[in-house]
Order: structure tokens, then C-alpha cells, then sequence
């Protein structure tokens, strides 16, 4: 395989294990984590809200996953267009909230379409824009499994 190939297959990988990494951290609660997956400006465009710059969407990130919620993020379908050092990703995602108290108001499972902006940085490649376009929901309860069963 000649070498600019090899390079866009690091590079979409790299860009990948960015997306997963940032449901990983929304999932587990670690928000802070957040941070070295984001550039200081990054903008997000979420059922949640809209947020500018990376402490607002550290903070928007934990104003919406409460770690009670029994959260899961299932991201797939992972698409990633290189244009130098720059890329457009779009991936599908289903978001399950196993709340302990329902909110009639919010749903308890979503499926969305996930579009990301990355950007190559000294550091590595770092998400520039996140966006989460909602397609279904559910309202149907979910329960959250016990180890104890």
C-alpha cells in the first residue's frame, strides 16, 4: 500500500477512536476526559444545547449525563472524508438514558445522526464540532440490569 494511503488509514482511525472515546467518556461520566478530544474552540449542536468553546461543553456534557441515568451511547457506521488536515465525520448513534426517575419530557432512548468537524492540532487530530441530529425517540422505560441477579 503506498504511503499517503497508510497515512489516511491512521489518520481516519485516529480520527474514529476520537468519536468512540467521546461516547466512552459521556457513558462513564468522566467528563473531564472530554478535553484532550476537543480543540479549545470546538462548538457543539446537541438535543441538549448549544455550546461554544471547550469548558461550556465539558459543562453541557455533564449538565445532561447524569451518571444515575444508566447511560449508553452505541455509535456506529463511523464515516470519516480526510481533507488535509482537516475532516468531516458522520456516524449514526443510539443513546439510551436508564433514568431512575422518568422525565416525561425527555426521551428515554434517542437515535441520531452524528455529525463531527476535526481538525489536525500539534497534539494529534481533535474534534472541532460536535452535532447530534435526533431521527426517533422513545419514551418506553428501561430497566437497568443488576448484578445481583
Amino acid at each position: 500500500m503506498p504511503v499517503p494511503e497508510v497515512h489516511a488509514c491512521c489518520d481516519r482511525d485516529r480520527i474514529t477512536t476520537l468519536v468512540h472515546r467521546l461516547g466512552a467518556a459521556l457513558d462513564e461520566g468522566r467528563f473531564e476526559d472530554l478535553r484532550p478530544l476537543l480543540t479549545e474552540d470546538a462548538a457543539a449542536h446537541t438535543p441538549g444545547g448549544v455550546a461554544a468553546g471547550i469548558d461550556a461543553l465539558v459543562a453541557q456534557a455533564a449538565r445532561n449525563h447524569a451518571p444515575g441515568d444508566g447511560i449508553q451511547h452505541v455509535i456506529s457506521n463511523v464515516l470519516v472524508g480526510l481533507d488535509g488536515d482537516r475532516a468531516q465525520v458522520r456516524a449514526n448513534l443510539v443513546a439510551t438514558f436508564a433514568r431512575q426517575a422518568p422525565d416525561p419530557d425527555r426521551p428515554v432512548t434517542l437515535g441520531a445522526v452524528y455529525r463531527f468537524e476535526a481538525r489536525r492540532t500539534a497534539a494529534g487530530w481533535r474534534l472541532t464540532s460536535v452535532r447530534s441530529t435526533p431521527v426517533w425517540s422513545s419514551f418506553a422505560p428501561v430497566g437497568r440490569f443488576s448484578a445481583a441477579r
